[in-house]
């Protein structure tokens, strides 16, 4: 997963900066070093997205055991209060 997210990440920064050069009716490829820049951060931001969602579905798990764990204690224990 690493590798596509780079890569996607690598063509929404370069998309991003192209568009960018469309609406100011620039050349598409002036000033090339912007283009390897929108493609590094945009490389970074998805991939540090896709760390932070899977984080975040691990906390999701912790919750919704924690959860059950309580519910279970709650209505299913065996002592009677």
């Amino acid at each position: 997963m690493a590798v596509s997210a780079t890569v996607i990440g690598a063509l929404l920064g370069l998309g991003t900066q192209m568009y960018s050069n469309a609406l100011r009716k620039l050349p598409y490829m002036r000033h090339p070093w912007e283009h390897a820049l929108g493609m590094g951060l945009g490389a970074v931001f998805v991939n540090q997205l896709v760390k932070w969602d899977a984080q975040l579905q691990e906390d999701l798990d912790k919750m919704l055991e924690k959860a059950k764990a309580a519910n279970e204690r709650r209505y299913f224990d065996e002592d009677d209060d």
